[in-house]
């Protein structure tokens, strides 16, 4: 055990408060974004790039704020709000076509605001992915930058209202922050990729994430609310559903949270308590508020309409995916044989994860694990697996390295 006085002996990590080029201030003018597109044309080496978005806040998943820095053109915030329209900047960020790579962290999270903008990148090199590969199990890039630069970052607005205008100082320089050392974090994982063979890897995963297509909508988002298993009886399911439904459409509106419209631990006491009058409604603790009471023919309304539902339209206890494969909690009594396989896939994978010093759900994530699984091709050999990965979306460098111990996996010796 480290005694106090070690502890005081022990060198500090130093902390970067403030960019090393200063906090620049947000562009909002045409004409600024032109000179910096001019700027980062004229710049050299990879473009580190950051995002933020008002999560929690608003409904939309737009970005608010953009950050970039390349070598020779120094770190510029822009203001998207005021600026929607990039294709000058896209161009120039995205020339010369040989040293166009935009570095961000989990990009997958990133890309998706950037392209509402027309922010659309050649070529990426993803920090967050790349820690996964290298078997890095904290991969927030305040940790990664600690433990592979030796810098802690000034942190602490990435859960703000980054909608809010003016944006404060210590935001801007937080923003500012986050691209300051990105290139640098950049190099050092390259090296280890490329010291640990797992290089080509990682150009394949970032490949995958910057030309994913943006997920499908899920099957029955409102069975996602918090607390749902409280409830007894689809009657009450339908009212969570339309009180659910009913709120997204209201903050959608607003663009607002659905959270901030209404929690969900109110639409589901709503449901159990079963409630059918403006009374009822406003003997509950978060309807009492003077927002909630403006919006009490709303709700009402939308329970209403759920208690009014001939029995064949209410929704049935438990949901199924797009494909009806149930939760996994359920194979074991509805496919035994299908729990089986799933045990078996996962335990290759975690045994290969350990060797290979990867994380698990990098080397073949859990959804494809769950698919091959719950529908195996009809032929167990190498050609079948490979086929029905490939058809799930898994890389060849995943393939390759699981294909054997899945066949061995899936045809168990007697």
């Amino acid at each position: 055990m480290t005694e106090p006085d070690e502890l005081l002996d022990q060198p500090q990590v130093p902390l970067l408060r403030e960019p090393t080029d200063g906090v620049p201030e947000p562009i909002t003018t045409s004409d600024e974004l032109t000179d910096l597109a001019e700027r980062m044309r004229a710049g050299h080496g990879p473009v580190a790039v950051d995002a933020e978005r008002a999560s929690g806040y608003r409904y939309s998943q737009r970005a608010y704020l953009i950050q970039l820095r390349r070598g020779g053109a120094g770190t510029a915030l822009i203001d998207p709000i005021a600026l929607p329209a990039m294709s000058t900047l896209n161009a120039a960020l995205n020339s010369p076509a040989d040293d166009s790579e935009w570095v961000l962290h989990a990009a997958g999270q990133d890309l998706p605001c950037l392209a509402e903008i027309g922010l659309v990148p050649a070529r990426i090199f993803d920090t967050e992915l790349a820690g996964r590969l290298l078997g890095d199990e904290r991969v927030a890039l305040g940790t990664m930058v600690e433990q592979h630069l030796g810098v802690r970052l000034e942190k602490g607005h990435s859960a703000s209202d980054w909608s809010t205008r003016p944006l404060p100082r210590d935001w801007l320089v937080y923003a500012a922050l986050d691209v300051e050392l990105l290139v640098a974090l950049r190099d050092v994982l390259e090296a280890e990729l490329r010291s640990t063979g797992k290089m080509e890897w990682a150009l394949q995963e970032f490949e995958a994430v910057r030309v994913a297509l943006p997920n499908a909508p899920r099957v029955d988002p409102w069975r996602r609310t918090s607390g749902l298993h409280k409830l007894r009886g689809r009657r009450q399911l339908a009212a969570v559903r339309s009180l659910w439904l009913s709120r997204d459409e209201y903050a959608s509106q607003r663009d607002v949270a659905p959270g901030r419209v209404l929690p969900d631990a109110a639409i589901i006491e709503a449901a159990r308590s079963e409630v059918k009058s403006a009374e009822d409604l406003a003997k509950l603790p978060v309807f009492r508020g003077p927002r909630q009471k403006k919006q009490a023919q709303r709700w009402l309304a939308a329970l209403d309409a759920a208690w009014a539902l001939p029995e064949d339209e209410l929704p049935p206890v438990t949901g199924a995916g797009g494909d009806g494969m149930p939760p996994p909690a359920r194979w074991r009594e509805r496919d035994p044989q299908a729990a089986d396989r799933l045990d078996a896939v996962r335990a290759v994978v975690a045994e290969l994860a350990e060797t290979h010093t990867v994380l698990a759900q990098n080397l073949l994530a859990s959804d494809v694990v769950r698919r091959l699984s719950w529908a195996p091709p009809a032929e167990l050999d190498e050609a079948g697996i490979t086929a029905r990965l490939t058809e799930l979306g898994a890389r060849p460098w995943q393939i390759a390295l699981t294909v054997e111990q899945l066949v061995a996996a899936l045809n168990p010796t007697p």
